[in-house]
């Protein structure tokens, strides 16, 4: 014997035989097989002469016919039931051929059960049952195997007979790999076919008719049928069992995964998911939100019971649920209206502002007397480093509301504003929402810092998505695109700032409520110095317990020499540098001076940087100094001009905007028109070339009010006659020669203070912005105002 493969039952028998050495069965012909044999009926399996099977023998009727036929001549018949599903079968119930088997090995089993090992020998045809009890007998007749003509095509028969099988076993991960090395090696073709009619899938039917043909040809020609059937199936499972490997596969780990997180999360106490739900469900009992937040809630809630946590929406609904619980839906803090104490907090943070102070302790008055109303959104505009931002800040302590701040410059996406659709992956809801959020308080004061930096571009403008947030009739009801619910602004005090009013979107801007912040003077620079700026750089430099005395003169000093500003934030540095240097000295153990003096400024921080002396030199005819507002305050500007021979030609230089450009072109129509009334030869406009300059050609120069200044000049440098020192002015002018109002009056009137200015020429409309400013701080300057151009050259021109 030399190798078997598995052995089964006679009850669950497969095709698993065992080989032979010798295929030809030597020994055969010579043994004598009896007129009468005992039978062994198989219930799920047809044996074939020359295959070796083991069987386990388990029915009482079989283990007695194998008994007694192991004691004497070990042969038995072997043959199938018919149907597999009788339990004791009857004559009926055997097939009539069947096989002629020696027992070749009998195994006692430890269990009681039986064991042997049968192989093969002969066909055999049923005569006759003999007797029934204790098991089935019968005369038999051997039936003899019609030989095969030994041609090409039998040949080929068997050679495609192995080439299938062999094809099966490849495709059948169940059967071992040695089964092919096996088939290859078989040369008896007899042998070939009852060993692959063994090893068929087929039903015990198909194999019972493969044993009951005689000729060997057709044996194989229905052999090769249900060959190719079978490979058809296995071809067949194995294209399914791959289609679905992958996806059984991943099922099977995420199973496997997802079990062994459950396990974890039991160990330690519970599944993370469930608890958290189960805390956002008691979250939401204590919450005094709207019926259409609670509903939204219930929903989300229900759809997160459903959801498992490792899909993508878990997170989505997880998220916006838990926005919803954030917010501090009707949570607002208690408003302090005591307007003393107001009155002091913003007196004690910012010096100045008189008119901000006053409609904030009116805003105070209204709603103490009130009790509630639509917070007005109140825009402060004016240059840099004056404390727009900190003014806020100021308002929140005093009033006692949070303060958050919200910084728009640059933004130029308009879901910052709306937030975005929760279904796109990473959306969140937008800044005023996550502000809300954050402070936990629906009535803060929040400051909208930069508004005029807005930018727009093919995501949206922002400016637009504003409209709704800054309306006290709409923002009742703002509508978040993340949050999918309308959340009350209303009691939110907005407070916009801005650097220039004239870059804010026009109908942004007509929902604010404007108020004017403008530059300090030397005088208030100086108080905001020694309250505020000086204290802060001492702390900020470890110099808190130093002693050294600062008086105003320098301060003053300090202010007019080393800065050239509205606010005080270069004022701020300047301090800061001083600091640093007072500060080494005291780590390398020096002395400090007892008191700054003009000196030490001059030792620590170089030659003053900014000169008035520029202003007292005696300028040439054809050279006046007008008054210009930029976003970061007042400055002053010298308009130049010049004639020389040509056509009558102007050509204007100095980075000149097309507003300052018509300007000139309107004064020096003026001139030739009103030329006899001034005394100018009226060919001088077309025998000469006129040339406008305005210096710091690098810095772009717009706007109406240089007009006065413009015909001045040209005026001017026409009839040879200087222009007043100390002298600026500002205004625009027309065709008629009138004189009109323009804007940025204080800023203008600060920056020629600082620049040592004592005479201006302004509109007499603007005489109502003079007297806005603080007497001492125009104390020594001299204001006229005109209607008409004659009475500016008559002021601004010397005679000759």
């Amino acid at each position: 014997m030399n190798r078997f493969y598995l052995g089964n039952s006679e009850d669950e028998m497969e095709f698993m035989p065992i080989i032979p050495l010798n295929e030809d069965g030597e020994g055969q012909e010579d043994e004598k097989i009896p007129d009468e044999l005992a039978l062994l009926p198989l219930r799920n399996t047809v044996l074939f002469p020359g295959v070796v099977l083991p069987i386990t023998v388990g029915r009482d009727k079989s283990i007695k016919a194998v008994n007694d036929a192991y004691k004497t001549d070990k042969l038995i018949g072997v043959v199938a039931q018919k149907d597999s599903t009788i339990e004791d079968p009857n004559v009926a119930d055997l097939s009539d051929v069947g096989t002629v088997a020696r027992i070749v090995k009998l195994i006692k089993m430890p269990d009681g059960g039986t064991t042997i090992i049968i192989q093969g020998r002969k066909r055999f045809k049923i005569d006759e049952i003999v007797t029934e009890d204790p098991y089935f007998k019968a005369k038999i007749t051997v039936l003899q195997d019609e030989a095969a003509e030994d041609d090409s095509e039998f040949e080929a028969y068997i050679s495609s007979i192995k080439d299938l099988a062999a094809q099966i076993i490849q495709l059948s991960p169940n059967l071992p790999s040695e089964a092919s090395i096996i088939l290859k090696n078989i040369e008896n073709p007899s042998f070939l076919v009852h060993f692959v009619s063994s090893n068929l899938n087929s039903d015990v039917k198909d194999k019972q008719q493969l044993l009951e043909i005689n000729n060997l040809r057709t044996r194989a020609e229905l052999l090769m049928k249900l060959l190719q059937t079978e490979l058809q199936l296995a071809e067949l499972k194995n294209k399914i069992t791959n289609k679905t490997k992958a996806d059984l596969d991943k099922q099977q780990r995420d199973y496997f995964l997802q079990q062994q997180m459950k396990s974890i999360k039991e160990e330690l106490g519970g599944d993370a998911n469930d608890r958290e739900i189960k805390e956002m469900k008691r979250k939401a009992e204590e919450k005094k939100w709207p019926a259409t937040a609670a509903e939204a809630f219930a929903k989300g809630i229900e759809k997160l019971e459903r959801m498992h946590p490792s899909t993508p929406d878990y997170s989505v609904v997880y998220n916006h649920l838990d926005l919803l619980l954030d917010l501090p839906w009707g949570e607002y803090t208690k408003d302090s209206y005591d307007l003393t104490k107001a009155k002091k907090i913003l007196d004690h943070d910012h010096y100045g502002m008189e008119k901000i102070k006053e409609r904030i302790l009116e805003y105070l008055a209204v709603l103490k007397l009130k009790g509630d109303m639509k917070s007005p959104i109140l825009c402060f505009v004016g240059p840099p480093g004056i404390g727009k931002t900190s003014l806020g800040r100021s308002i929140a302590n005093a009033v006692g509301r949070k303060y958050v701040r919200l910084s728009l410059g640059g933004l130029h996406d308009e879901s910052e504003i709306r937030g975005h659709r929760k279904t796109y992956i990473g959306a969140m809801p937008g800044r005023v929402v996550q502000s809300i959020r954050k402070i936990k308080s629906s009535n803060p004061v929040m400051i909208l810092d930069e508004i005029d930096k807005i930018g727009n571009d093919m995501r949206g403008d922002p400016s637009s998505a504003l409209l709704e947030v800054l309306d006290p009739e709409q923002n009742s009801a703002f509508y978040d695109n993340y949050l999918e619910l309308e959340f009350d602004l209303s009691k939110v005090l907005f407070i916009a700032t801005a650097n220039n009013i004239n870059s804010i979107h026009p109908a942004l801007r007509d929902r604010l409520e404007i108020i004017d912040l403008s530059g300090y003077s030397i005088e208030e620079k100086v108080e905001i110095a020694k309250r505020h700026l000086l204290p802060k750089q001492k702390d900020a430099h470890g110099l808190k317990d130093a002693k050294f005395r600062l008086a105003n003169s320098v301060i003053e000093q300090l202010i007019s020499d080393y800065t050239r500003e509205s606010g005080v934030r270069e004022l701020d540095r300047q301090f800061a540098a001083v600091m640093r240097n007072l500060a080494k000295q005291v780590a390398m153990h020096r002395p400090l001076p007892e008191a700054i003096t003009d000196a030490t400024l001059q030792k620590i921080l170089g030659k003053p940087r900014y000169s008035n002396e520029i202003y007292k030199v005696g300028n040439p005819p054809g050279v006046a100094v007008g008054l210009a507002w930029t976003y970061v305050g007042g400055d002053i500007l010298f308009i130049e001009s010049s004639l020389s021979e040509g056509k009558g030609d102007l050509k204007l230089t100095g980075n000149l905007g097309n507003v300052m450009k018509e300007s000139a072109v309107t004064a020096l129509s003026y001139l030739h028109s009103h030329a006899i009334e001034l005394k100018l030869d009226p060919k001088l406009f077309t025998q000469k070339s006129i040339h406008v300059h305005v210096p710091e050609g690098a810095v772009p120069k717009d706007g109406p009010s240089a007009g006065i200044t413009m015909l001045t000049a040209l005026a001017s440098v026409f009839t040879g006659r200087k222009v007043k020192s100390y002298l600026a002015m500002t205004g625009e002018i027309t065709l008629r020669g009138q004189v009109l109002p323009v804007g940025g009056i204080k800023e203008k009137i600060l920056a020629a203070k600082r620049a040592g200015i004592r005479e201006i020429i302004l509109c007499w409309q603007n005489e109502k912005d003079i007297k806005e400013i603080n007497p001492a701080y125009i104390k020594g300057m001299k204001f006229h105002y005109v209607k008409q151009m004659n009475q500016v050259l008559e002021i601004a021109l010397l005679k000759r």
